[in-house]
Protein backbone atom coordinates (compact mmCIF):
# COMPACT_ATOMS: atom_id res chain seq x y z
CA UNK A 1 0.00 0.00 0.00
CA UNK A 2 1.49 3.34 -1.03
CA UNK A 3 1.25 6.38 1.18
CA UNK A 4 -0.62 9.27 -0.51
CA UNK A 5 1.34 12.51 -0.87
CA UNK A 6 -1.13 14.42 1.25
CA UNK A 7 -0.65 12.01 4.15
CA UNK A 8 3.09 12.49 4.52
CA UNK A 9 2.46 14.55 7.62
CA UNK A 10 1.14 11.38 9.28
CA UNK A 11 4.48 9.60 8.94
CA UNK A 12 6.24 8.85 12.19
CA UNK A 13 9.54 9.66 10.51
CA UNK A 14 11.19 10.35 7.17
CA UNK A 15 14.67 9.12 6.37
CA UNK A 16 16.92 7.15 8.67
CA UNK A 17 17.74 9.73 11.35
CA UNK A 18 16.10 9.57 14.76
CA UNK A 19 16.11 11.31 18.11
CA UNK A 20 14.66 10.49 21.52
CA UNK A 21 11.35 12.23 20.83
CA UNK A 22 10.97 10.01 17.78
CA UNK A 23 11.73 6.90 19.85
CA UNK A 24 8.94 7.91 22.22
CA UNK A 25 6.44 8.42 19.37
CA UNK A 26 7.39 5.12 17.74
CA UNK A 27 7.11 3.26 21.03
CA UNK A 28 3.63 4.65 21.62
CA UNK A 29 2.51 3.86 18.05
CA UNK A 30 3.76 0.27 18.37
CA UNK A 31 1.95 -0.05 21.69
CA UNK A 32 -1.36 1.02 20.20
CA UNK A 33 -1.18 -1.94 17.84
CA UNK A 34 0.52 -4.53 20.08
CA UNK A 35 -1.63 -3.80 23.14
CA UNK A 36 -4.73 -2.24 21.60
CA UNK A 37 -5.19 -4.61 18.64
CA UNK A 38 -3.23 -7.77 19.50
CA UNK A 39 -4.10 -7.73 23.21
CA UNK A 40 -0.53 -8.15 24.43
CA UNK A 41 0.34 -7.54 28.08
CA UNK A 42 4.02 -6.54 28.29
CA UNK A 43 6.06 -5.12 31.13
CA UNK A 44 6.71 -1.41 31.07
CA UNK A 45 9.79 -0.75 28.95
CA UNK A 46 13.01 1.04 29.87
CA UNK A 47 14.81 1.84 26.63
CA UNK A 48 18.59 2.33 26.64
CA UNK A 49 20.65 3.38 23.61
CA UNK A 50 24.08 1.74 23.47
CA UNK A 51 27.16 1.85 21.23
CA UNK A 52 28.76 -0.95 19.25
CA UNK A 53 31.37 -1.50 21.95
CA UNK A 54 28.70 -1.64 24.64
CA UNK A 55 26.82 -4.23 22.59
CA UNK A 56 29.99 -6.33 22.30
CA UNK A 57 30.46 -5.98 26.05
CA UNK A 58 26.87 -7.15 26.61
CA UNK A 59 27.55 -10.16 24.36
CA UNK A 60 30.50 -11.11 26.55
CA UNK A 61 28.50 -11.01 29.80
CA UNK A 62 25.50 -13.04 28.54
CA UNK A 63 23.56 -9.87 27.77
CA UNK A 64 23.17 -8.71 31.36
CA UNK A 65 23.74 -5.03 32.16
CA UNK A 66 25.39 -5.75 35.53
CA UNK A 67 27.71 -8.69 35.98
CA UNK A 68 30.66 -9.77 38.07
CA UNK A 69 34.14 -9.82 36.56
CA UNK A 70 35.66 -12.97 35.10
CA UNK A 71 38.43 -13.57 32.59
CA UNK A 72 36.15 -15.57 30.27
CA UNK A 73 34.02 -12.48 29.61
CA UNK A 74 37.09 -10.57 28.41
CA UNK A 75 38.02 -13.50 26.18
CA UNK A 76 34.57 -13.50 24.57
CA UNK A 77 34.72 -9.73 24.13
CA UNK A 78 38.07 -9.89 22.34
CA UNK A 79 36.88 -12.65 20.03
CA UNK A 80 33.56 -11.01 19.16
CA UNK A 81 35.22 -7.65 18.58
CA UNK A 82 37.82 -9.15 16.23
CA UNK A 83 35.14 -11.06 14.29
CA UNK A 84 32.98 -7.92 14.03
CA UNK A 85 35.82 -5.60 12.94
CA UNK A 86 36.85 -8.07 10.20
CA UNK A 87 33.29 -8.37 8.94
CA UNK A 88 32.88 -12.06 9.83
CA UNK A 89 30.11 -11.40 12.35
CA UNK A 90 27.25 -8.94 12.66
CA UNK A 91 25.66 -7.57 15.80
CA UNK A 92 22.13 -7.88 17.08
CA UNK A 93 19.95 -4.81 16.64
CA UNK A 94 18.90 -5.10 20.29
CA UNK A 95 19.26 -6.96 23.54
CA UNK A 96 16.32 -7.38 25.88
CA UNK A 97 16.48 -8.25 29.58
CA UNK A 98 13.76 -10.19 31.38
CA UNK A 99 13.23 -7.69 34.17
CA UNK A 100 10.49 -5.38 35.42
CA UNK A 101 10.67 -2.83 33.87
CA UNK A 102 11.82 -4.69 30.78
CA UNK A 103 15.23 -3.36 29.70
CA UNK A 104 15.52 -2.89 25.94
CA UNK A 105 19.00 -1.99 24.66
CA UNK A 106 18.95 -0.57 21.13
CA UNK A 107 21.97 0.23 18.95
CA UNK A 108 22.65 3.87 18.23
CA UNK A 109 23.69 2.88 14.67
CA UNK A 110 20.16 1.60 13.89
CA UNK A 111 18.07 3.55 11.40
CA UNK A 112 14.67 4.90 12.43
CA UNK A 113 13.02 1.93 10.69
CA UNK A 114 15.15 -0.57 12.57
CA UNK A 115 14.48 1.19 15.87
CA UNK A 116 10.78 0.78 15.17
CA UNK A 117 11.23 -2.90 14.37
CA UNK A 118 13.26 -3.69 17.48
CA UNK A 119 10.91 -1.82 19.78
CA UNK A 120 8.03 -3.90 18.45
CA UNK A 121 10.12 -7.08 18.58
CA UNK A 122 11.69 -6.68 22.02
CA UNK A 123 9.63 -4.08 23.83
CA UNK A 124 6.32 -5.75 23.06
CA UNK A 125 6.92 -9.28 21.71
CA UNK A 126 9.65 -10.50 24.07
CA UNK A 127 8.33 -8.46 26.97
CA UNK A 128 4.85 -9.99 26.65
CA UNK A 129 6.34 -13.47 26.50
CA UNK A 130 8.57 -12.89 29.54
CA UNK A 131 5.65 -11.63 31.59
CA UNK A 132 3.07 -14.24 30.64
CA UNK A 133 4.75 -17.56 29.82
CA UNK A 134 4.34 -20.06 32.67
CA UNK A 135 8.00 -21.19 32.58
CA UNK A 136 9.22 -17.66 33.23
CA UNK A 137 6.61 -17.17 35.93
CA UNK A 138 7.78 -20.37 37.56
CA UNK A 139 11.51 -19.77 37.47
CA UNK A 140 12.25 -16.05 37.34
CA UNK A 141 11.91 -12.98 39.54
CA UNK A 142 11.73 -10.11 37.07
CA UNK A 143 11.29 -7.56 39.88
CA UNK A 144 14.50 -8.52 41.66
CA UNK A 145 17.04 -9.67 39.05
CA UNK A 146 18.80 -6.33 38.61
CA UNK A 147 19.18 -5.82 42.37
CA UNK A 148 20.55 -9.34 42.66
CA UNK A 149 23.08 -8.81 39.87
CA UNK A 150 24.28 -5.67 41.63
CA UNK A 151 24.64 -7.62 44.88
CA UNK A 152 26.50 -10.45 43.08
CA UNK A 153 28.96 -8.07 41.45
CA UNK A 154 29.65 -6.30 44.72
CA UNK A 155 30.00 -9.52 46.70
CA UNK A 156 32.50 -11.08 44.29
CA UNK A 157 34.49 -7.83 44.12
CA UNK A 158 34.74 -7.86 47.94
CA UNK A 159 35.88 -11.48 47.86
CA UNK A 160 38.61 -10.59 45.35
CA UNK A 161 39.83 -7.80 47.63
CA UNK A 162 39.83 -10.03 50.70
CA UNK A 163 40.90 -13.45 49.37
CA UNK A 164 42.68 -12.56 46.13
CA UNK A 165 41.57 -12.57 42.52
CA UNK A 166 43.25 -15.92 41.77
CA UNK A 167 41.41 -17.71 44.58
CA UNK A 168 38.05 -16.29 43.51
CA UNK A 169 38.72 -17.22 39.88
CA UNK A 170 39.37 -20.83 40.88
CA UNK A 171 35.91 -21.07 42.41
CA UNK A 172 34.26 -19.27 39.50
CA UNK A 173 36.04 -21.45 36.93
CA UNK A 174 34.76 -24.58 38.65
CA UNK A 175 31.24 -23.16 39.03
CA UNK A 176 31.10 -22.10 35.37
CA UNK A 177 32.21 -25.57 34.27
CA UNK A 178 29.26 -27.06 36.17
CA UNK A 179 26.64 -24.37 35.54
CA UNK A 180 24.69 -26.40 32.96
CA UNK A 181 24.28 -29.02 35.71
CA UNK A 182 23.43 -26.40 38.32
CA UNK A 183 19.70 -26.05 37.76
CA UNK A 184 16.61 -27.55 39.33
CA UNK A 185 14.70 -28.99 36.38
CA UNK A 186 11.54 -29.47 38.40
CA UNK A 187 10.21 -26.81 40.76
CA UNK A 188 10.76 -27.57 44.44
CA UNK A 189 9.79 -24.13 45.57
CA UNK A 190 9.40 -20.74 43.99
CA UNK A 191 12.45 -18.84 42.80
CA UNK A 192 13.79 -16.93 45.82
CA UNK A 193 13.07 -13.23 46.17
CA UNK A 194 16.29 -11.95 44.62
CA UNK A 195 16.00 -8.54 46.25
CA UNK A 196 16.40 -10.10 49.69
CA UNK A 197 19.45 -12.18 48.77
CA UNK A 198 21.99 -9.80 50.32
CA UNK A 199 20.30 -10.01 53.73
CA UNK A 200 19.84 -13.73 53.35
CA UNK A 201 23.54 -14.15 52.50
CA UNK A 202 24.42 -12.58 55.84
CA UNK A 203 21.93 -14.87 57.61
CA UNK A 204 23.35 -17.92 55.83
CA UNK A 205 26.86 -16.96 56.84
CA UNK A 206 25.84 -16.66 60.49
CA UNK A 207 23.77 -19.80 60.37
CA UNK A 208 26.86 -21.52 59.03
CA UNK A 209 27.18 -25.14 58.23
CA UNK A 210 24.42 -26.82 60.20
CA UNK A 211 23.60 -29.62 57.76
CA UNK A 212 27.04 -30.78 56.71
CA UNK A 213 28.61 -30.23 60.16
CA UNK A 214 26.14 -32.72 61.64
CA UNK A 215 26.94 -35.15 58.86
CA UNK A 216 30.73 -34.87 58.99
CA UNK A 217 30.77 -35.03 62.79
CA UNK A 218 29.36 -38.55 62.54
CA UNK A 219 32.12 -39.84 60.30
CA UNK A 220 33.71 -42.75 62.22
CA UNK A 221 37.41 -42.67 62.97
CA UNK A 222 37.55 -46.33 63.98
CA UNK A 223 37.57 -49.40 61.76
CA UNK A 224 35.01 -49.23 59.00
CA UNK A 225 32.00 -51.43 59.67
CA UNK A 226 29.48 -52.85 57.26
CA UNK A 227 26.42 -50.68 56.87
CA UNK A 228 22.88 -51.89 56.49
CA UNK A 229 20.46 -50.87 53.77
CA UNK A 230 18.43 -48.80 56.23
CA UNK A 231 21.50 -46.76 57.18
CA UNK A 232 22.35 -46.18 53.53
CA UNK A 233 18.82 -45.07 52.76
CA UNK A 234 18.73 -42.75 55.79
CA UNK A 235 22.06 -41.18 54.84
CA UNK A 236 20.93 -40.58 51.25
CA UNK A 237 17.65 -39.11 52.50
CA UNK A 238 19.47 -36.66 54.81
CA UNK A 239 21.71 -35.61 51.92
CA UNK A 240 18.76 -35.37 49.51
CA UNK A 241 20.17 -37.97 47.14
CA UNK A 242 19.95 -38.56 44.26
CA UNK A 243 20.51 -34.91 43.33
CA UNK A 244 20.69 -33.62 39.75
CA UNK A 245 21.70 -30.07 40.71
CA UNK A 246 25.42 -30.50 41.26
CA UNK A 247 26.08 -26.89 42.27
CA UNK A 248 23.26 -26.98 44.82
CA UNK A 249 24.60 -30.16 46.44
CA UNK A 250 28.18 -28.88 46.56
CA UNK A 251 27.06 -25.51 47.93
CA UNK A 252 25.14 -27.17 50.74
CA UNK A 253 27.36 -30.11 51.69
CA UNK A 254 30.97 -29.80 50.44
CA UNK A 255 32.92 -30.38 53.70
CA UNK A 256 35.92 -28.13 53.15
CA UNK A 257 34.35 -25.11 51.50
CA UNK A 258 34.35 -21.68 53.15
CA UNK A 259 31.16 -19.66 53.49
CA UNK A 260 32.12 -17.11 50.82
CA UNK A 261 32.86 -19.93 48.36
CA UNK A 262 29.41 -21.40 48.95
CA UNK A 263 27.90 -18.00 48.23
CA UNK A 264 29.83 -17.78 44.94
CA UNK A 265 28.40 -21.15 43.91
CA UNK A 266 24.95 -19.91 44.86
CA UNK A 267 25.38 -16.78 42.77
CA UNK A 268 26.38 -18.76 39.67
CA UNK A 269 23.57 -21.25 40.32
CA UNK A 270 20.80 -18.66 40.73
CA UNK A 271 21.88 -16.67 37.68
CA UNK A 272 22.05 -19.83 35.59
CA UNK A 273 18.63 -20.89 36.91
CA UNK A 274 17.36 -17.50 35.79
CA UNK A 275 18.35 -18.30 32.20
CA UNK A 276 16.88 -21.79 32.33
CA UNK A 277 13.45 -20.77 30.89
CA UNK A 278 15.13 -19.19 27.87
CA UNK A 279 16.71 -22.51 26.96
CA UNK A 280 13.27 -24.14 27.05
CA UNK A 281 11.44 -21.49 25.00
CA UNK A 282 13.84 -20.26 22.30
CA UNK A 283 11.54 -21.13 19.37
CA UNK A 284 8.40 -19.81 21.06
CA UNK A 285 10.04 -16.65 22.43
CA UNK A 286 11.55 -15.66 19.10
CA UNK A 287 8.40 -16.74 17.28
CA UNK A 288 6.27 -14.49 19.50
CA UNK A 289 8.62 -11.51 19.08
CA UNK A 290 9.03 -11.98 15.32
CA UNK A 291 5.30 -12.44 14.75
CA UNK A 292 4.63 -9.33 16.84
CA UNK A 293 7.06 -7.08 14.98
CA UNK A 294 5.79 -8.41 11.64
CA UNK A 295 2.18 -7.57 12.50
CA UNK A 296 3.04 -4.19 14.03
CA UNK A 297 5.17 -3.08 11.07
CA UNK A 298 2.51 -4.17 8.59
CA UNK A 299 -0.19 -2.29 10.50
CA UNK A 300 1.97 0.84 10.74
CA UNK A 301 2.37 0.74 6.97
CA UNK A 302 -1.34 0.14 6.38
CA UNK A 303 -2.14 3.14 8.60
CA UNK A 304 0.25 5.34 6.64
CA UNK A 305 2.60 5.82 9.60
CA UNK A 306 5.70 4.50 7.82
CA UNK A 307 6.61 5.02 4.17
CA UNK A 308 7.01 2.46 1.40
CA UNK A 309 10.78 2.87 1.60
CA UNK A 310 10.77 2.15 5.34
CA UNK A 311 8.51 -0.84 4.79
CA UNK A 312 10.88 -2.28 2.18
CA UNK A 313 13.79 -1.79 4.58
CA UNK A 314 11.81 -3.70 7.20
CA UNK A 315 10.96 -6.51 4.77
CA UNK A 316 14.62 -6.88 3.83
CA UNK A 317 15.64 -7.26 7.47
CA UNK A 318 12.71 -9.51 8.37
CA UNK A 319 13.27 -11.98 5.54
CA UNK A 320 16.93 -12.26 6.52
CA UNK A 321 15.93 -13.06 10.10
CA UNK A 322 13.43 -15.79 9.17
CA UNK A 323 15.46 -17.37 6.35
CA UNK A 324 15.95 -21.12 6.76
CA UNK A 325 18.95 -22.42 4.76
CA UNK A 326 18.52 -25.84 3.16
CA UNK A 327 20.39 -28.76 4.71
CA UNK A 328 22.93 -28.74 1.84
CA UNK A 329 23.50 -24.98 2.07
CA UNK A 330 26.92 -24.02 3.47
CA UNK A 331 25.12 -21.63 5.85
CA UNK A 332 23.03 -24.42 7.37
CA UNK A 333 23.61 -24.87 11.12
CA UNK A 334 20.33 -26.46 12.15
CA UNK A 335 16.78 -25.18 12.27
CA UNK A 336 16.55 -21.40 12.63
CA UNK A 337 14.39 -20.76 15.75
CA UNK A 338 13.19 -17.45 14.30
CA UNK A 339 12.07 -19.18 11.10
CA UNK A 340 10.33 -22.11 12.79
CA UNK A 341 8.72 -20.01 15.53
CA UNK A 342 7.43 -17.37 13.11
CA UNK A 343 6.16 -19.98 10.66
CA UNK A 344 4.25 -21.84 13.38
CA UNK A 345 2.68 -18.63 14.73
CA UNK A 346 1.57 -17.61 11.24
CA UNK A 347 0.25 -21.11 10.68
CA UNK A 348 -1.81 -20.99 13.89
CA UNK A 349 -3.27 -17.68 12.73
CA UNK A 350 -4.18 -19.29 9.38
CA UNK A 351 -5.74 -22.35 11.04
CA UNK A 352 -7.87 -20.11 13.27
CA UNK A 353 -9.13 -17.95 10.40
CA UNK A 354 -8.98 -20.07 7.22
CA UNK A 355 -8.70 -23.78 8.13
CA UNK A 356 -8.56 -26.61 5.62
CA UNK A 357 -10.00 -30.10 6.12
CA UNK A 358 -6.50 -31.25 7.07
CA UNK A 359 -6.28 -28.50 9.72
CA UNK A 360 -9.65 -29.53 11.19
CA UNK A 361 -8.36 -33.08 11.52
CA UNK A 362 -5.03 -32.13 13.10
CA UNK A 363 -6.04 -29.08 15.19
CA UNK A 364 -9.75 -29.45 15.78
CA UNK A 365 -9.59 -27.45 19.03
CA UNK A 366 -8.54 -24.19 17.31
CA UNK A 367 -9.51 -24.66 13.64
CA UNK A 368 -11.89 -21.94 12.52
CA UNK A 369 -12.36 -20.35 15.95
CA UNK A 370 -11.85 -16.86 14.45
CA UNK A 371 -9.72 -15.66 17.38
CA UNK A 372 -6.13 -15.91 16.17
CA UNK A 373 -4.62 -13.38 18.58
CA UNK A 374 -6.43 -14.89 21.57
CA UNK A 375 -5.28 -18.37 20.58
CA UNK A 376 -1.69 -17.23 20.17
CA UNK A 377 -1.72 -15.48 23.55
CA UNK A 378 -2.95 -18.69 25.16
CA UNK A 379 -0.30 -20.76 23.38
CA UNK A 380 2.49 -18.33 24.30
CA UNK A 381 1.42 -18.50 27.94
CA UNK A 382 0.99 -22.23 28.42
CA UNK A 383 3.61 -24.07 26.38
CA UNK A 384 7.35 -24.45 25.99
CA UNK A 385 9.22 -25.46 22.83
CA UNK A 386 8.87 -29.21 23.30
CA UNK A 387 5.10 -29.18 23.92
CA UNK A 388 4.53 -26.32 21.44
CA UNK A 389 6.01 -28.33 18.58
CA UNK A 390 4.36 -31.55 19.72
CA UNK A 391 0.95 -29.86 19.73
CA UNK A 392 1.06 -27.29 16.93
CA UNK A 393 3.57 -28.35 14.25
CA UNK A 394 1.19 -28.90 11.36
CA UNK A 395 1.65 -30.98 8.18
CA UNK A 396 1.62 -27.67 6.25
CA UNK A 397 4.71 -26.39 8.10
CA UNK A 398 6.41 -29.78 7.83
CA UNK A 399 5.94 -29.65 4.05
CA UNK A 400 7.02 -26.01 3.81
CA UNK A 401 10.24 -26.75 5.69
CA UNK A 402 10.81 -30.04 3.84
CA UNK A 403 11.24 -31.92 7.11
CA UNK A 404 11.82 -35.66 7.20
CA UNK A 405 13.24 -38.07 9.76
CA UNK A 406 16.52 -39.90 9.29
CA UNK A 407 17.78 -42.74 11.49
CA UNK A 408 21.57 -42.91 11.66
CA UNK A 409 22.50 -46.22 13.29
CA UNK A 410 26.26 -46.65 13.62
CA UNK A 411 25.89 -50.42 13.26
CA UNK A 412 24.36 -49.99 9.79
CA UNK A 413 26.21 -49.02 6.61
CA UNK A 414 23.47 -46.70 5.37
CA UNK A 415 21.11 -44.17 6.92
CA UNK A 416 17.39 -44.87 6.88
CA UNK A 417 14.71 -42.35 5.92
CA UNK A 418 12.23 -43.34 8.63
CA UNK A 419 9.46 -40.76 8.11
CA UNK A 420 8.19 -38.93 5.03
CA UNK A 421 5.17 -36.76 4.19
CA UNK A 422 2.26 -39.04 4.93
CA UNK A 423 -0.06 -39.25 7.93
CA UNK A 424 2.14 -41.60 9.93
CA UNK A 425 5.27 -39.74 8.83
CA UNK A 426 3.94 -36.36 9.97
CA UNK A 427 3.39 -37.72 13.47
CA UNK A 428 6.83 -39.31 13.60
CA UNK A 429 8.50 -36.11 12.38
CA UNK A 430 6.60 -33.98 14.88
CA UNK A 431 7.47 -36.35 17.72
CA UNK A 432 11.15 -36.53 16.73
CA UNK A 433 11.54 -32.76 16.34
CA UNK A 434 9.75 -32.12 19.62
CA UNK A 435 12.20 -34.44 21.34
CA UNK A 436 15.13 -32.39 20.03
CA UNK A 437 13.84 -29.40 22.01
CA UNK A 438 13.45 -31.35 25.26
CA UNK A 439 16.28 -30.22 27.54
CA UNK A 440 15.98 -33.42 29.57
CA UNK A 441 16.81 -35.32 26.39
CA UNK A 442 19.49 -32.95 25.05
CA UNK A 443 21.49 -32.47 28.26
CA UNK A 444 23.30 -35.42 29.87
CA UNK A 445 21.39 -36.86 32.84
CA UNK A 446 24.02 -36.51 35.59
CA UNK A 447 23.14 -37.11 39.23
CA UNK A 448 24.98 -37.39 42.53
CA UNK A 449 23.84 -40.74 43.88
CA UNK A 450 25.91 -41.43 47.02
CA UNK A 451 28.69 -40.34 49.38
CA UNK A 452 30.90 -42.74 51.32
CA UNK A 453 30.62 -41.02 54.70
CA UNK A 454 31.94 -43.98 56.63
CA UNK A 455 35.02 -44.36 54.46
CA UNK A 456 37.04 -42.03 52.30
CA UNK A 457 34.17 -39.58 51.61
CA UNK A 458 34.23 -40.39 47.90
CA UNK A 459 31.45 -38.70 45.94
CA UNK A 460 29.60 -40.99 43.53
CA UNK A 461 28.00 -39.62 40.34
CA UNK A 462 26.02 -41.42 37.69
CA UNK A 463 25.26 -40.66 34.05
CA UNK A 464 22.17 -42.35 32.65
CA UNK A 465 23.05 -43.08 29.04
CA UNK A 466 20.37 -42.41 26.41
CA UNK A 467 20.47 -44.00 22.96
CA UNK A 468 24.00 -45.28 23.62
CA UNK A 469 25.54 -41.78 23.64
CA UNK A 470 28.40 -41.59 26.14
CA UNK A 471 30.05 -38.45 27.46
CA UNK A 472 33.00 -37.13 25.50
CA UNK A 473 35.87 -38.55 27.53
CA UNK A 474 38.18 -35.53 27.57
CA UNK A 475 35.40 -33.10 28.51
CA UNK A 476 34.03 -35.48 31.15
CA UNK A 477 37.41 -35.75 32.85
CA UNK A 478 37.96 -31.98 32.88
CA UNK A 479 34.53 -31.28 34.36
CA UNK A 480 34.88 -34.08 36.89
CA UNK A 481 38.17 -32.52 37.99
CA UNK A 482 36.28 -29.35 38.90
CA UNK A 483 33.79 -31.43 40.91
CA UNK A 484 36.66 -33.02 42.82
CA UNK A 485 38.25 -29.64 43.51
CA UNK A 486 35.00 -28.29 44.95
CA UNK A 487 34.19 -31.44 46.90
CA UNK A 488 37.68 -31.74 48.38
CA UNK A 489 37.82 -35.54 48.09
CA UNK A 490 37.85 -38.17 45.35
CA UNK A 491 34.91 -38.40 42.97
CA UNK A 492 33.80 -41.20 40.66
CA UNK A 493 31.42 -41.07 37.69
CA UNK A 494 29.86 -44.19 36.18
CA UNK A 495 27.93 -44.23 32.90
CA UNK A 496 25.08 -46.74 32.94
CA UNK A 497 22.33 -47.74 30.56
CA UNK A 498 18.71 -48.35 31.56
CA UNK A 499 19.54 -51.95 32.48
CA UNK A 500 22.22 -50.87 34.96
CA UNK A 501 25.14 -52.01 32.81
CA UNK A 502 28.26 -49.91 33.42
CA UNK A 503 29.49 -48.64 30.05
CA UNK A 504 32.29 -46.34 31.23
CA UNK A 505 33.89 -45.01 34.40
CA UNK A 506 35.73 -41.78 35.20
CA UNK A 507 37.44 -40.65 38.40
CA UNK A 508 39.28 -37.60 39.71
CA UNK A 509 41.13 -36.48 42.83
CA UNK A 510 41.24 -32.87 44.09
CA UNK A 511 44.24 -30.88 42.97
CA UNK A 512 43.86 -28.58 45.97
CA UNK A 513 40.80 -28.39 48.15
CA UNK A 514 38.90 -25.12 48.40
CA UNK A 515 39.42 -24.18 52.01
Amino acid sequence: MSVPADSKSQLLFEGSDWDFDLIKRVHEACGEIAIGEMGLDPYANQIEVITTEQMLDAYASTGMPLFYRHWSFGKHFARNEAMYRKGYQGLAYEIVINSNPCLVYIMEENSATMQTLVLAHAGYGHSHFFKNNYVFKQWTDADGILDYLEFARGFIAKCEDRFGQEEVERVLDAAHALQSHGVHRFPRKRMPDLRSEQKREEDRRRHGEQLFNDLWRTVPTTKKRKRGEDEDAKRRAILGLPEENLLYFLEKTAPRMAGWQREVLRIVRLINQYFYPQRQTKVMNEGCATFTHHRVMNRLHEQGLISDGSFLEFIHSHTSVVMQPDFDDRRFSGINPYALGFAMCCDIERVCNEPTDEDREWMSDIAGNGDAYGTLREVWANFRDESFISQYLSPRVIRDFGLFRVVDDESEDEMEVAAIHDERGYRKIRRALSKQYDIAYRDPDLQIVDVDLAGDRKLMLQHRVLDGVLLEENDAEKVLQHVADLWGYDVKLTEQDDSGNVLAEHSASPRRAFS
